[in-house]
């Protein structure tokens, strides 16, 4: 199933409801042709609304959005396409397949409101559940599904039609831990495979990371930052990134406390430092000497928390709580002192408004990872 993949371009874009801050904010974000971009970020950030202006489903307060060449919708120039006219296929957090039909009448739905004819329409159902992997499916009901398989399914309805542009809002977000994974992988397969420019709205930074070539976090309406998820997770743009996108968070330092203090002592320059940024899994115990490039400090243990492939620890310098993460198992308990160690080249730096400072220490050394 070839796809042209269009690049998705929006200019300028707000959305406002009339009361109450922006829904989106003045939003200047390019998807290339073929990506996989992620529109991520918390409850209330914009994603949504971003997505259905680009469906059409939502008209610009102001701004453009175009579709490889063509502008679909530009409050400056007045045109609206509608969006059955845009090429795009969707699916949304429901699976909305109709209960009363079989999973190939329901992958065929939109073919028959087309009028393609009746053999045509077998052979496109038949790829599309192919694709899917559902095709055993074919006569059975939804009722008859899990909700992984009618996921799929929803999928294949959307395919069937040959959209230009696929545009999923939290498609996963109704399945067990175990379907999303298999969803996750599905979903990355289907883009590989088909070339589709796909828009995935998510607030679940996992399905991010894994899934996007590109990464767009939002709040509050406002783009913060757009990369390659490995770029956001190892380059925040600001502390929000730094926290939303990790878990455990990044952890954020004051520069005027003790732990903060020293970790400046290691940077260069230091002076407009107001923040300093730690990866939990940056964050060493040692027994031993630390290597040169590293710090150490004394930390008493909070807590201990195993998640079986990974320890978590919590811990007090100070009054600064940190989190670290191990591979190994940690011995210690609530109230025992841990020397830990951080690599100089692991340190993130802000500055007094959020951002990231240029050309800060965050190397990514061997022994930090």
């Amino acid at each position: 199933m070839a796809s042209t993949a269009p690049t998705i371009s929006l200019k300028g874009v707000t959305k406002s409801y009339g009361t109450g801050p922006l829904a989106v904010d003045n939003l200047d974000l390019v998807m290339p042709a073929r990506s996989f971009t992620c529109l991520l970020g918390p409850s209330g950030c914009g994603k949504t609304t971003t997505l259905r202006m680009i469906a059409g489903l939502e008209n610009l307060t102001d701004g453009t959005i175009t579709i490889g060449d063509r502008i679909v919708d530009s409050v400056p120039d007045g045109v609206f396409v509608p969006p059955e006219k845009r090429g795009m296929g969707l699916v949304f957090q429901n699976y909305a397949l109709w209960p009363h039909l079989t999973v190939r009448a329901n992958v065929e739905f939109g073919l028959r409101i087309r009028k393609v004819a009746a053999a045509e329409r077998r052979k496109v159902v038949d790829d599309a559940l192919a694709t899917m992997q559902i095709g055993w499916a074919a006569d059975r009901y939804p009722s008859q599904l899990s909700g992984g398989q009618q996921q799929r399914v929803s999928l294949a309805r959307m395919l069937a039609v040959k959209p230009e542009v696929l545009l999923l809002d939290e498609p996963l977000s109704n399945l067990d831990a175990r379907l999303r994974l298999e969803m996750r992988a599905e979903l990355k397969r289907l883009h590989e495979e088909t070339g589709h420019t796909v828009v995935f709205v998510t607030h679940d930074q996992l399905e991010a990371m894994t899934m996007a070539t590109h990464v767009a976090v939002m709040k509050d309406g406002v783009l913060q930052q757009l990369a390659a998820p490995l770029e956001v997770y190892h380059r925040p743009a600001n502390t929000f990134v730094a926290e939303f996108v990790g878990s455990p968070p990044m952890n954020l330092i004051d520069t005027t406390t003790a732990i903060g203090a020293q970790a400046c002592a290691y940077l260069r320059p230091a002076g407009d430092v107001a923040t300093v940024g730690v990866r939990p899994e940056h964050v060493r115990v040692v027994t031993g000497p630390a290597p040169d490039d590293a710090f150490t400090f004394d930390a008493t243990v909070k807590a201990v928390l195993p998640t079986g492939s990974s320890w978590t620890v919590s811990v007090l310098t100070g009054d600064t709580e940190i989190y670290l993460v191990s591979t190994e198992p940690v011995a210690a308990r609530g109230g025992e002192t841990l020397r830990c160690a951080v690599a100089a080249g692991s340190l993130h730096t802000f500055g007094k408004d959020g951002a990231r400072l240029a050309g800060d220490n965050a190397m990514e050394t061997e022994w930090a990872r």
